[in-house]
């Protein structure tokens, strides 16, 4: 009898993704830290995979102050001209610039919600949504509550937050679980 853990089919075999989709991926996440830290990750995934981003995030948490949202709301352009020299990040301008700028607008979504969370889980009636795939691949790229927030994350004044990397926050953090049937995180999150 293979006694093999049956996994999402996305995270293949790469150490660093198995321990992700195992520990993290699908969780839900309700603290505002943690929120902001998978917003600033995925936005600097845009066009490009996530591995890539999970092999530099211990460098990005280096980078961006452990993703404290305050100190990056104040980061000035010699603060942004440092880490566009940074080759242990994604330097991409306005990708840098977007995360400064997504910091502030996150931090007047605090002051309107009380919190991040309360603001994001919204969207999904403050519980995750729970998806059967048979197959990863059944999963959407982005859904009409994606598209709903990353509208309204737009409109106050978000970069980089298309609905389709909205969609995957959304997996990261919990919001839905996408994780497949038969893998043995589907129940556990």
């Amino acid at each position: 009898m293979n006694s093999e853990k049956v996994r999402c089919g996305w995270c293949g075999t790469d150490p660093l993704y198995v321990k992700y989709h195992d520990e993290e991926w699908g969780v839900p996440v309700k603290d505002d830290k943690t929120l902001f830290e998978f917003l600033l990750l995925e936005t600097f995934q845009a066009g490009l995979s996530w591995i890539t981003i999970l092999r530099k995030r211990e460098n990005f948490r280096k980078a961006f102050d452990n993703f404290n949202y305050k100190k990056i709301a104040k980061y000035d352009q010699s603060k942004i001209d440092e880490l566009l020299q940074n080759e242990g990040i994604i330097r991409n301008k306005l990708k840098v610039h977007s995360a400064v700028s997504n910091a502030r607008a996150f931090m007047e979504v605090q002051k309107e919600f009380g919190s991040f969370s309360n603001y994001i889980w919204g969207f999904v009636n403050h519980k995750p949504i729970k998806n059967i795939w048979k197959d990863h691949t059944n999963a959407p790229a982005n859904t009409p509550e994606s598209d709903a927030l990353s509208k309204d994350l737009k409109k106050r004044g978000f970069k980089f937050v298309g609905s389709t990397v909205i969609y995957a926050t959304m997996q990261a953090t919990g919001m839905v679980n996408d994780h497949i049937e038969d893998c043995f995180r589907f129940s556990e999150v």
